[in-house]
């Protein structure tokens, strides 16, 4: 397998937006997503949400198309947790998806983003770019361009200080 560090953060909704992901039903639907998405080789840094939407941040391999990872992802869930019947209502997702790709060096702040999603919705600091899961037309969110040159101390040296991240377990390698 090729040397790989492609970021994600994911987000989607339950159908109709609907509070389907109660308290009670929660940490089993949180464990099918994370269970699916490790057995397709992704790294799972973060994992939360609210009862109509769920956050994922992860790694994924290039070896699978990032829609077909959080097609497979959703939908294995979302069929087992049918199956086994935890409960009356069955679980659906919506179609749509937000995906966002990132550097390594933003990571943390990622996660803790999805780690503290209770709160912030309590508080109502969100970030809605971080919070879409539909199509419609959102400004890019873009950094100003760099002015690096080949051979420029100030960019070799900036390269040089990039910590690796193992894909396989999510530490520094």
């Amino acid at each position: 397998m090729p040397y790989w560090q492609l970021f994600y953060h994911f987000v989607w909704g339950t159908k109709k937006r609907e509070p389907s992901l109660t308290a009670d039903v929660e940490a089993a639907v949180h464990e099918l997503l994370r269970g699916k998405a490790v057995g397709l080789g992704a790294t799972v840094f973060a994992l939360n949400g609210m009862p109509d939407h769920v956050h994922l941040v992860a790694a994924v391999p290039p070896s699978i198309a990032v829609s077909e990872f959080i097609g497979q992802v959703k939908g294995v869930a979302s069929a087992k947790f049918n199956q086994a019947r935890l409960r009356d209502l069955p679980l659906y997702w919506q179609e749509e998806y937000g995906v966002f790709s990132f550097h390594q060096k933003v990571l943390s702040n990622f996660v803790a983003y999805v780690a503290q999603q209770k709160q912030h919705h309590a508080e109502g600091h969100l970030l809605p770019v971080l919070e879409r899961t539909d199509h419609h037309p959102v400004q890019m969110v873009r950094e100003p361009a760099p002015s690096y040159m080949t051979g420029h101390d100030e960019w070799w040296h900036e390269m040089e200080q990039m910590e690796l991240i193992d894909p396989a377990t999510g530490t520094d390698s």
